[in-house]
Order: structure tokens, then C-alpha cells, then sequence
């Protein structure tokens, strides 16, 4: 992999990784466009260590309190702060379940372009759908189990390539009558317990498979994805804040076509 290489890819999963337009979607175009080859498990491990290091910076007075309580929690000292911690914990579950069960079934059946492009189509119309429609009244603190345990489902449908993470997650806060900012807020929380456990199964995997590491392109991966991320969810939370989801429903529907043309 060459410097540059490493920079384009460690950018678009910075970027993609928090934004609703899916990374699947943007990670095959360099392949494809280029014929560059895969970049390996160590690169994929150095970027979600990146992308985990920038939310849980950018969070990281909630991610404390968060942890503070949550160990209280187990003392049997409950507050607001806990109940979150608790609820992010059930929300990831439907998605590890979905990974250790359904991984295998998605790598081997599901990547191809065909099914990332009617993700990211179908997927992006229904974020459209829940920016216009939905009440969205209610903040992270009314979630009840019942809800979260939805929104943890929709981050299961997030093994689909093409249908991003962030997008399903916020999608389902918002048809449950979350704010756009709360929706997006839950979603980034969310996600921590899920890079943990996407990174821990692939550094696993690499620590069974030695492969000679670039150690380069691995230290320029954790601090581009790392700045990528950071800047992503800064600057996203500013725009959905004034002109909601709709840029980002153009942005995957623009996308998908480009997809279907390239690749179809």
C-alpha cells in the first residue's frame, strides 16, 4: 500500500464512518476505479482505532460519566448517567448477536455491488422519510428499553453493505421520535461498544494470521481516520442542526447511481 493509498482510504473511513452515507459504499469505489487491492487487516484495525479515538475524544465527558456510573451501577448506585450506560449496552447487542451469527452469510453473499447500491438507495430514502416525517420530540434520556432494543436491531441491518451504521441508527431515533441532534448524538454513543468489537475481532483475526506490518501506513491510518472522524462529527452536527438529513439523502441517492452506472 502506498502513502497515498493509505491517506484516500483512512479518510473515507474516517469520514463515512459517523456520516449516514455508508462506508461500504464509498470503500469499494477505490478498488474498483483503481484496482487497488485490499488493504489488509492491520490497516482495517489502525482505522477503527482511529475512528474510536476520535468519538470517544470528542465525547469523552459523557463517555466518563458514562463509565463512572455504569461502574456505580454494579455498587447499586443508579442515576440518569447509568441507565444511559446500560441502555447503549442492550442497544449493541442485537448487533454482536447479528455479527457472531450472520458474518459469515454477509461476506460471502452480500458484497456485491448490486446489493450496495440498493442499500444505499433504499436506506437513504428511508432516512428522507424519517428527517420529513417523523415527530422527532423526544431526547436520549426517554428512550425506554423497548426503543433501544429497536434502534440495536437497526444497527444489526447495518452487516447489509451499503446501508451505514450511523444512517440506520439515526433513522430508527428519529422514527421513535428522537431529535435529529439526539438521534445523532445516541447513534455516535452507540457506536463505541461496536468499533470495540469490530476492532477486537479483527485484531484477533490478525493476531492468528501474522502478516508482515507497514508500520507506516498504519501509524498515518489511526491519525488520518482519527482527524477525519473527529471533523466529521463536529462539522456534522452543526449541519443537521440547520439543514437536517436532506444533503445526505441526495448525497446516497447521487451516490447509488453512480454505483448502478460503474458497476451494473
Amino acid at each position: 500500500m502506498s502513502i497515498w493509498e493509505a491517506i484516500i482510504l483512512a479518510l473515507i473511513q474516517g469520514f463515512t464512518e459517523f456520516l449516514p452515507i455508508s462506508s461500504s459504499a464509498h470503500l469499494i469505489l477505490p478498488s474498483q476505479l483503481f484496482g487497488w487491492e485490499d488493504q489488509g487487516l492491520a490497516f482495517d484495525v489502525a482505522v477503527h482505532v482511529g475512528t474510536l479515538l476520535a468519538v470517544m475524544l470528542y465525547f469523552r465527558k459523557e463517555v466518563g460519566q458514562l463509565l463512572v456510573n455504569w461502574f456505580g451501577s454494579l455498587r447499586g448506585q443508579h442515576n440518569a448517567h447509568s441507565r444511559l450506560a446500560w441502555l447503549i449496552i442492550w442497544g449493541t447487542v442485537p448487533a454482536g448477536l447479528a455479527g457472531l451469527l450472520g458474518n459469515d452469510l454477509i461476506e460471502n453473499f452480500a458484497r456485491s455491488a448490486l446489493v450496495i447500491a440498493t442499500s444505499t438507495v433504499a436506506f437513504g430514502l428511508l432516512l428522507w422519510y424519517a428527517d420529513a416525517r417523523a415527530s422527532q420530540q423526544h431526547t436520549i434520556e426517554q428512550l425506554s428499553l423497548k426503543q433501544v432494543l429497536i434502534i440495536g436491531a437497526a444497527q444489526a441491518l447495518a452487516l447489509i453493505p451499503g446501508t451505514s451504521r450511523s444512517g440506520i441508527t439515526m433513522t430508527a431515533g428519529m422514527m421513535l421520535g428522537l431529535t435529529k441532534t439526539d438521534a445523532a448524538r445516541f447513534s455516535f454513543l452507540l457506536s463505541i461498544p461496536i468499533i470495540i468489537m469490530a476492532g477486537g475481532y479483527q485484531g484477533l483475526k490478525l493476531v492468528q494470521q501474522p502478516e508482515a506490518v507497514a508500520w507506516s501506513a498504519i501509524i498515518l491510518g489511526v491519525v488520518t481516520s482519527f482527524v477525519a472522524a473527529y471533523v466529521c462529527i463536529h462539522v456534522f452536527l452543526q449541519v443537521i442542526s440547520r439543514m437536517g438529513m436532506l444533503p445526505f439523502v441526495i448525497y446516497r441517492l447521487a451516490l447509488g447511481a453512480v454505483l448502478f452506472a460503474f458497476f451494473l
